[in-house]
């Protein structure tokens, strides 16, 4: 058995890449199926014979060039010393004499007139072989005459409330952002898995979240796709830019759900992508220059969020002639989009306090500088007033907050969650047999440091990082050390930690 067929018996399910063009044996056709495990498509087949039919076949048979083609590293074929001379002297006699005294050859081995082979470079194909180049780019193949089968059967879609028991596992706080994600989502996976009902199309229910650094918004989409079980593409915006210009193109976001999918495009086209920092494409304000990488980035991204059929490149963030295309249908993609929107507090606060009045009734213009969660307040306006155009705020129908995280929430976030970050560090000494524990106003005091910071839950990341760089180093010295408790005052820098030797426990 070749290896072509062994691979085709391996992966029948999955297209054939043309060698030439790179197209997906769904664009190209059938392919014709060559040694050395390559596959060419019918219509580069047919362009490589019209070339060879044009070519001059008699000037390429003189002995003397074909001798020249050859170089050491192609296979010159080995001749003796005698017969190099014989053929040097052959080319000598075929020069004559012009009138001023110089030689002029027919045919030099520098500089031959009119032969040889046209524009044609040789590969040693051996050289190639178990590269790259010979493998297949794996392409799911989309089932003909078969109704596609959705990734999640309707019985197997958790309810809102189960999926926010699951999230509550994870996510602390948040109430409100986890009610409406869980119910967004059941939605629109019960139209993927229904497609319609009583002919009546259920449209896309595209999400976007509002909320400051470091409220859990990536994170949240992380769990949600890892409860569900499906693809999720996690895209940064910033990266975008309108088609032609240097950066990614808007379809690389599909593409990244396509390589998050194995390259099945059935699954992937039931998938969900994240857009984070969805604020930065924002329409730029008092600019003469083009903005390449703000309101044209929404406006190249209203077909995806509405759903339409887009040719992304496979493998790859941009196109061009060495990657294979493929098509996929956004319709059912469910797209979630993230900013923390700086400074669009001042404009609720605006809009608030707009409406001039006098006397007892009036509303300050500072009522609602100390209010912690005016972001609750935003409306579709206010994000318009951002720099979001009006068409592409009316394709994220759901607009959900996350409040900034308070001091009880840190603390929980330090203990609660089932991957926890002092779990994590009691884990990796667990290994080593040592125990350690946090005392309760050692956990107040790195949740004061981090609200100082202002970055929310990736401040105490950073915090523990610091004082935890000491103890992790140490520890592994002695190994009499059983128990390590931190407090607040090594916390602050004033005290140490204390250590309890194993005899003394």
């Amino acid at each position: 058995m070749s290896d072509f067929d062994e691979n085709k018996q391996d992966g029948q399910e999955y297209e054939e890449i043309c060698f030439l063009c790179r197209r997906p044996e769904s664009k190209a056709g059938k392919m014709f199926h060559m040694p050395g495990n390559l596959c060419v498509c019918d219509d580069c087949m047919r362009k490589t014979m019209d070339a060879m039919s044009h070519m001059d076949y008699t000037s390429m048979m003189n002995p003397n060039l074909v001798s020249q083609m050859f170089t050491p590293g192609m296979g010159k074929p080995d001749t003796s010393e005698a017969e190099e001379d014989d053929a040097k002297q052959q080319i000598t006699a075929t020069s004559t004499d012009t009138p001023d005294g110089t030689e002029e050859r027919e045919d030099s081995a520098d500089t031959p007139k009119g032969h040889g082979f046209p524009n044609i470079s040789f590969i040693n194909l051996a050289d190639l072989q178990g590269g790259d180049m010979f493998g297949r780019t794996k392409i799911k193949k989309k089932k003909k005459g078969e109704p596609s089968k959705p990734i999640l059967e309707l019985k197997d879609i958790p309810a809102p409330h189960k999926l926010k028991e699951k999230l509550d596992e994870y996510v602390i706080g948040q109430e409100q952002a986890k009610k409406i994600i869980s119910v967004a989502v059941y939605n629109h996976y019960k139209r993927v898995a229904t497609g319609t009902m009583d002919d009546i199309e259920i449209e896309k229910s595209n999400i976007l979240l509002l909320g400051p650094t470091g409220s859990g918004k990536t994170y949240l989409v992380k769990t949600l796709a890892k409860l569900l079980d499906v693809p999720l593409a996690i895209a940064d915006a910033t990266t975008l830019t309108e088609a032609g210009y240097i950066g990614d193109d808007i379809e690389s976001v599909v593409s990244k759900l396509l390589a998050a999918a194995d390259n099945d495009v059935e699954r992937a086209e039931s998938g969900i992508i994240f857009i984070d920092e969805i604020d930065k494409i924002a329409k730029k304000k008092n600019t003469t220059s083009r903005d390449v990488s703000g309101e044209s980035v929404q406006q190249g991204m209203l077909k995806l969020l509405e759903g339409a059929e887009v040719e992304v490149p496979v493998g790859a963030n941009s196109k061009n002639a060495m990657v294979p295309l493929t098509t996929i249908n956004t319709r059912n993609i469910l797209f979630i989009c993230g900013g923390a929107f700086p400074d669009i507090e001042e404009i609720i606060k605006q809009r608030l306090t707009k409406t001039a009045s006098i006397g007892y009734g009036a509303t300050l213009k500072d009522a609602f500088d100390k209010e912690k969660n005016i972001l609750r307040k935003v409306t579709v306006e206010d994000i318009r007033k951002f720099g979001m155009i009006p068409e592409f705020i009316g394709r994220l129908p759901i607009i959900c907050t996350l409040e900034g995280l308070n001091k009880s929430m840190l603390i929980d976030i330090l203990k609660e969650p089932k991957n926890a970050i002092l779990k994590q560090y009691q884990k990796l000494l667990a290994l080593d047999e040592v125990d350690l524990v946090f005392s309760e106003d050692a956990l107040e005091s790195i949740a004061e440091k981090a609200l100082e910071r202002d970055t929310g839950a990736r401040a105490l990341r950073a915090i523990i990082e610091e004082f935890m760089l000491d103890i992790m180093y140490e520890i592994p010295k002695d190994d009499n050390i059983g128990r390590v408790t931190i407090t607040r005052d090594y916390i602050e820098g004033k005290g140490a930690p204390l250590i309890e030797m194993r005899g003394t426990m």
